[in-house]
């Protein structure tokens, strides 16, 4: 190593003997040197954050496996030697390597504490060059980590093992968590990026890179999670990176959308809440808006006969009071082009999340079949059943639930039974020749796999208009809204396969429906069946694998192409929970049509009106 004469923090010389960023951070996720104090650290400034400062190492040791760079963590005080640093100069410290994270679930960062006897190079400051992520450096586009089971993320069981115990070595140009730990803390451009998704509430944006190769892209811009390749259960898009806060203390876009194109980032990689991210120097803005701004609406119209069109939505916490009532009544008109009949998920009872003990949504529903009446003329008839209070999941006190809204001038129920406090928790039952024990009526709903969940609600309606050339069937639908997935651990985190959580109540769940459905078709093959709504799963994950064979995907029925196939953002993916499948019959007869509706998924966040996307579909309902 060439000696330096060094200049006025300390005034003494590097010694000959170094230990370098690369040996600190090693070929793995952990250092090897962890919890061990290290002196003689040298290396170039390349950021500063408000609580420490970034060095890569002076000569590149062309290992692809260890990064060149390390977080230096100093503290945000105004006595800490960050504030004595400058961006561009080389730099030596003694201090203690450490291994840091929040949460258990998440990696660790690999950092150097208590940083002191900075000594400082009399050299010119030499702003320092990011590396170019692009198509020769670039994250690997299937497969998160060889942990993960048949490189699936979402296989089943999770949570298998933990990369902090694995002891594997990087594998940087197979695996996207190894390539990023590859990189950690180094100072790297992106160019061209296009987001992914809209800001979160901290402004951190979801981004891929303009000019290294991605899978599963729309044609929005976003990334899909598809299925994977060779069997793999999925692909859910590894080369995908968060931007985060800035460090220069300006603020990303707010008005960020999917599929805008950004400004070039540059910053530094490092780990924080559960993902790898880069800390841009300065704020992210649009350099091109996408368009067309909003979605289009469907092109689907019933003729009220043998032709009907079947809605399903998510409505996000819907009481009488809410903001956005109104903008949901004008989805449903406007883009769904009001369909004979509407699956609803997410109302709530008459005062909403207070904690009455009220359970009645009746307020709620003609709030909005009002609202719909003064957009369009038509006064929807409506269906549900009360929960229990507070049995069912969702906003304490709000009682969320599953709802029908339906066109009484194309649809009736078949031979409807009273509601009364116990048809909530009453099983419901198929009799011989398909005839419903009540309706409408509830599938299992005293069964442990709903515990805190939503319980299936079935109605069955006959078509009040059908050719007279054909006897009306009775259209059996049964709406879900199936276990959350509240509380799974990232993609990015350290059990692998990550915990999908609430997966085996998930697949308990699809598994009483599917059984409910089996005795449908046992009484009548030729039954019309509809089961749609937020079934909280990916169609390649166990529980929505249990209909195959009996149920049909009308994703998969129409040919939808799998990057196409989305109603929901979260973090880096466009993906698909909400789902709309059919029985054999209604598969096979005339032509079935079925899209979704990107209402929200592409608004800003101002603009959005729920979480999910609605779908709709027209289907030949006479026989």
């Amino acid at each position: 190593m060439v000696s330096s004469v060094l200049s006025a923090v300390l005034l003494l010389s590097i010694p000959a003997f170094t230990i370098t960023i690369p040996e600190i951070q090693g070929p793995s996720f952990n250092s090897p040197y962890i919890n061990q104090a290290v002196t003689n650290v040298t290396g170039i400034v390349t950021a500063i954050g408000p609580a420490g400062f970034w060095l890569r190492n002076l000569i590149p040791d062309r290992d692809i496996r260890t990064s060149e760079s390390i977080y230096v963590y100093t503290g945000a005080s105004a006595t800490s030697i960050r504030h004595n640093v400058i961006v561009g100069e080389t730099v030596t410290i003694d201090g203690k390597v450490e291994e840091y994270r929040r949460n258990k679930s998440y990696l660790f960062l690999t950092e150097i504490t208590g940083p002191k006897n900075l000594r400082k190079a009399k050299k010119p400051i030499v702003v320092p060059k990011p590396v170019l992520l692009n198509r020769k450096l670039a994250p690997p586009t299937e497969l998160f980590s060889k942990l993960d089971t048949n490189g699936d993320v979402f296989a089943v069981p999770n949570n298998a093992s933990l990369v902090e115990t694995s002891g594997l070595t990087l594998e940087p140009k197979l695996y996207g968590l190894d390539f990023w730990e590859s990189l950690e803390g180094e100072l790297v451009t992106v160019k061209y990026p296009t987001a992914l998704n809209r800001p979160n509430n901290y402004g951190e944006i979801w981004v891929r890179g303009g000019d290294w190769k991605v899978t599963s892209q729309n044609r929005r811009g976003g990334l899909t999670i598809i299925p994977g390749k060779h069997g793999r259960g999925a692909d859910a898009n590894p080369e995908a990176i968060i931007i985060g806060e800035p460090l220069d203390g300006t603020k990303n876009d707010m008005n960020i959308r999917l599929g805008d194109s950004l400004t070039d980032v540059t910053g530094v990689i490092t780990y924080a809440f559960g993902f790898f991210r880069i800390l841009p120097t300065t704020a992210v803005t649009i350099k091109k808006p996408v368009t067309p701004a909003s979605a289009p609406p469907t092109q689907f119209t019933s003729n009220g006969e043998c032709n009907l069109t079947f809605g399903s939505y998510n409505v996000e916490n819907l009481a009488p009071n809410s903001s956005h009532l109104a903008a949901v009544a004008e989805h449903i008109a406007d883009y769904l082009r009001t369909p004979d009949l509407v699956f609803l998920q997410e109302i709530q009872d008459n005062d909403g999340p207070t904690d009455s003990g009220t359970v009645s949504a009746s307020i709620t529903l003609e709030s909005l079949t009002d609202e719909i009446f003064s957009l369009t003329g038509l006064h929807y008839s409506h269906v549900d059943i009360p929960p229990v209070n507070n049995l069912d999941g969702g906003q304490p006190g709000g009682n969320i639930r599953t709802a029908y809204l339906y066109n009484p001038s194309t649809l009736t129920l078949l031979n409807p039974t009273p509601i009364t406090p116990s048809t909530s928790t009453t099983a419901l039952r198929v009799l011989p020749g398909g005839i419903l024990s009540h309706n409408p009526g509830r599938i299992d709903p005293l069964n442990p796999a709903f515990t805190n969940s939503r319980k299936p609600l079935v109605a069955a309606f006959l078509p009040t208009n059908s050719s007279s050339k054909s006897t009306p069937s009775p259209i059996y639908a049964i709406n879900v809204h199936f276990q959350s997935k509240g509380g799974s651990t990232s993609l990015h985190g350290s059990p692998r396969p990550p915990v999908n959580a609430g997966v085996l109540n998930r697949l308990a769940q699809a598994t009483l429906v599917r059984d409910f459905i089996n005795d449908l078709l046992a009484e009548d093959p030729s039954a019309l069946v509809i089961t749609a709504g937020d079934f909280n799963e990916f169609s390649v994950v166990a529980p929505m694998k249990v209909f195959h064979g009996v149920m049909w995907d009308l994703d998969e029925v129409v040919g939808t192409k799998v990057e196409e196939r989305y109603s929901y953002l979260f973090d880096m993916n466009s993906q698909t929970l909400d789902h709309m499948l059919v029985s054999h019959a209604l598969k096979n007869h005339g032509k079935p049509s079925f899209e979704h509706v990107h209402v929200n998924s592409w608004a800003s966040r101002n603009d959005v009106v729920s979480d999910h996307d609605p779908g709709v579909a027209m289907l030949a309902v006479c026989h």
